[in-house]
Formats: C-alpha cells, structure tokens, sequence
C-alpha cells in the first residue's frame, strides 16, 4: 500500500511542538554537593570507620590538621580513591615560597580545595596563588579570612582592633587583589562576602549549627555560627559540619537531617 498524504495521522503519532521542558535539579542532590563533612578526628582508624558509614549520603570529607598530622597524605589518597573530594583544611601561612611549594604539594595530592591563611598577606597569597597556575587540573585556592572562634574581644587581644566583619572584608579584598577568589567565612559574614565576590566567588562556610541543636561552646569552640538554611540563603557555597555529625549517636542520621535541612532552603 502506498503513502497517501491525505491520510489523517493519529493524534498519539502527531508532533508536539510545544516548549521544551528542562528538569529541575534535585534539592538533596544539589544539597550533597554542598556539604562538607568535617573529618576532625584523631587517627586513619577513626577516619575510615566514619567515611565507611556516611559515604552513602555524604561525598565532600575534611581533612584537617588532627588528621593530618595524625595520617599525612594517606587520608588524602584513601578518600581519593574511594571517589570522594577532598578539601585540605591546613590553613598555611608563612613566607611566600614556602607556602608556594606547600600548595603545589596539596594539588599533587587530587584535594579539590586547599586553604591559606589571609593574615599572611598580599605577598604569601600572591605566590600561592601563582603556584597553582603549573599545576594540572589545580584544586581551588581558599584563603581563610577570621577564624570563627574570633570576636571581638579574641581579636583584640591580638591588636586586631576592627569588628571581625570589618576585618574579614578587608582580607578578603587583600585575598581579591591577590587573584584569589574563594574565601572561608563565618556564616555572619558570607552575605558581605557575596556581594563583594558576585556570583562567581566561592564561599566555605564553618561554624553550622543545625536548627534546634545546642549553641553552648566552650572558650575554644566556633562562636560566629548559624544554622544551614540562614547560611546558604546568604549565599554559601559550602557548608562545613563537623561535630553536630561527627559527634551524633548515628551520623548518618545526623547528616541526613542536615541535608533536608539544606535542600529545604535551596
């Protein structure tokens, strides 16, 4: 039988024409890509018995001086290969080469952000910076504006006479001016950081307290916090959470309510 053009086609066979439909993302997935899961613990035993249990809802680990210092590169290279990504929370500061060739280091190891400390000034952040310039694939360079166990009398105390949000805005533009453009901050002051890095910058936010969890802290302990959702509508990038998991009777519990929490708010 040959083609008849004048045969009606079917309406289940007709084209559809209509607007193209682009499916949104998925708040908890985006939420998993957000969260960085502090590993501040004692040795490689601990770490691996913590990963082993959150890597299911749980992809970005931190890896800090405890650890660090406790297991070195291996840490970096068993979350590597295990398909995690690693931020290295070393925070270094010191004379420019030497801060040069720690961050070539870092890179080396596949981490996906690497710290410096801004208080090291314009010099040290320039030849950080640079350093990664020759590296392949390079992770992103974090300067780390005021620590969040800081206020006001802490950063007295070391002559730091401005209120810490004036402070953290002048090394991040010290951090700006070096070529850098990511940036940890408390959560009080990632709304200024946003509006000064634009939408481009990105923005480690610690100090998370989960909505209703206990803000008692001891002197030592993060004093600049706020729970996820105020933290991401003010434009974090990254939430870091540490012991409101780390420290949870189930951790994976722990983390999945944060995640609920985060995708709520995005």
């Amino acid at each position: 039988m040959g083609y008849d053009p004048d045969m009606p086609i079917p309406e289940r066979l007709k084209p559809s024409f209509g607007p193209v439909r682009i499916a949104e993302p998925d708040p908890m997935e985006e939420a998993r890509k957000r969260l960085i899961v502090a590993l501040d613990l004692p040795d490689l035993a601990a770490a691996t018995e913590l990963v082993n249990r959150l890597e299911r809802v749980c992809s970005w680990f931190k890896v800090g001086m405890e650890l660090f210092t406790s297991a070195g590169p291996q840490v970096v290279g068993l979350l590597a290969a295990r398909g995690h990504s690693v931020f290295l929370d070393l925070k270094f500061c010191d004379i420019p080469n030497t801060v040069a060739g720690a961050v070539r280091s870092a890179a080396m190891l596949g981490v996906r952000l690497v710290t410096v400390h801004a208080l090291g000034g314009q010099a040290m952040l320039e030849a950080a910076q640079g350093a990664l310039s020759t590296c392949p694939d390079p992770p992103q360079l974090l300067a780390v504006t005021l620590l969040t166990s800081m206020d006001q009398a802490q950063c007295r105390a070391v002559g730091l006479d401005r209120p810490p949000a004036e402070q953290v805005e002048l090394l991040a533009h010290l951090g700006m001016a070096a070529g850098i453009r990511g940036f940890v901050c408390s959560p009080q002051e990632v709304a200024a950081l946003r509006s000064l890095t634009g939408p481009e910058g990105t923005l480690v936010v610690p100090g998370i307290r989960p909505a209703g969890a206990q803000t008692h802290h001891s002197p030592g302990d993060q004093k600049r916090i706020a729970t996820p959702a105020d933290a991401l509508r003010n434009g974090a990038s990254y939430l870091v959470v540490g012991r409101p998991i780390t420290q949870a009777a189930d951790p994976v519990e722990a983390a999945e309510a944060i995640l609920e929490e985060m995708a709520a708010a995005l």
